[in-house]
């Protein structure tokens, strides 16, 4: 039996705020490299001109030190691939004009990537304790710029079935974290402390939109709202009560992403669900999916963490799997700010 021939792609990521890179080799993540970008901390968000600069300042060494713990040389590369979009035009344009440069310089080919597509296809690194999901499968991707609901039919053919109408569940979580008064990034401080509190300690009103569409703005309201009338009545309410605040509003937002995911496995058919993108991190919502194997009969599909959040594993993998199917791009092309999950490169 022949050894097949080592396929190594690199991988770069720069949408937003977190420059990576990565090496996949047949499918096998060699290194996985991430630069987060500390500066934002202090501006409560992602702050898209300290952000591109920030990228010009890590790609080099990320990159050197992707391929130096791959083992490998940049010779060894059979392409390139970058994230396309979606994401912030400064940071994208960094990625995107280093990728094209290095293809360019070494004679390979270049592969662009959606992000979006990306967060879905790390479901297919090769992992010795892992199955991906077969097809067709329902992931749910949620994160701090989207929440939708995408029916995935092949690696590459993809449909909305249900999305957001307004905020992102991501931004959902931010934002009730800025009225509770806690740092920027506060999503994963909302989990962390939601895992000492009583999730049914207060109830907040889950917004009416369609079966498979999502509303996120009506809840940060109602949040908003009810903190201002009990901190006007008692000033330490939120240092007293910040636990169970927590668990509230993270028991809320995980009750309408699985009443979504209910309607569409009763619409579609498919049980076998999948979850993507940053908000994939939280254990409230990885939690229930687990239990849903065993109360709905789900097949569930949830990524390492490392996987879940912007990183070069994922757009590696997607490179791969373009590879395979000769998908490459030219030097004409260019970063976009806006794309959709299902569109084609």
């Amino acid at each position: 039996m022949t050894k097949s021939k080592p396929i190594y792609i690199l991988g770069i990521e720069s949408s937003c705020d977190d420059t990576s890179a990565a090496v996949i080799c047949n499918g096998k993540i060699l290194s996985n490299v991430v630069a987060n970008q500390e500066i934002h901390a202090s501006y409560g968000g992602v702050v898209p001109e300290l952000a591109s600069r920030a990228h010009q300042q890590n790609i080099v060494p990320v990159i050197d030190q992707a391929i130096q713990r791959a083992n490998i040389d940049k010779k060894d590369l059979n392409a390139i691939a970058f994230t396309r979009g979606p994401g912030l035009m400064g940071s994208l344009l960094v990625g995107t004009s280093f990728a094209k440069s290095l293809s360019l310089g070494l004679g390979i080919p270049l592969i662009s990537v959606n992000h979006m597509q990306g967060h879905i296809l790390a479901h297919f690194i090769e992992e010795e304790d892992y199955t991906a999901p077969p097809f067709p499968f329902i992931c749910l991707t949620i994160s701090g710029g989207h929440t939708q609901i995408v029916k995935v039919s092949n690696h590459f053919e993809m449909e909305i079935l249900g999305e957001t109408i307004d905020d992102a569940v991501g931004e959902a979580f931010d934002k009730s974290a800025k009225i509770l008064g806690l740092p920027y990034p506060g999503g994963p401080l909302v989990d962390k402390y939601a895992k000492l509190g009583n999730p049914k300690a207060y109830k907040f009103t889950k917004p009416k939109v369609g079966d498979l569409d999502f509303s996120f703005s009506g809840l940060k309201t109602a949040i908003l709202y009810f903190i201002q009338k009990q901190v006007k009545e008692n000033p330490e309410f939120i240092k007293e009560n910040l636990h169970d605040i927590c668990a509230s509003i993270q028991h809320t937002i995980v009750e309408i992403l699985m009443e979504k995911l209910k309607n569409a496995v009763r619409i579609t058919g498919i049980n076998h669900i999948a979850i993507a993108g940053g908000v994939s991190a939280n254990s409230g919502i990885r939690t229930v999916l687990k239990q849903a194997e065993q109360k709905y009969g789900w097949h569930t599909y949830i990524p390492k963490f490392e996987y879940t959040t912007d990183n070069a594993a994922m757009i590696a993998e997607a490179g791969y799997l373009k590879y395979l199917n000769n998908d490459f791009a030219t030097q004409s092309v260019s970063a976009t700010p806006r794309m959709n999950v299902c569109e084609k490169e």
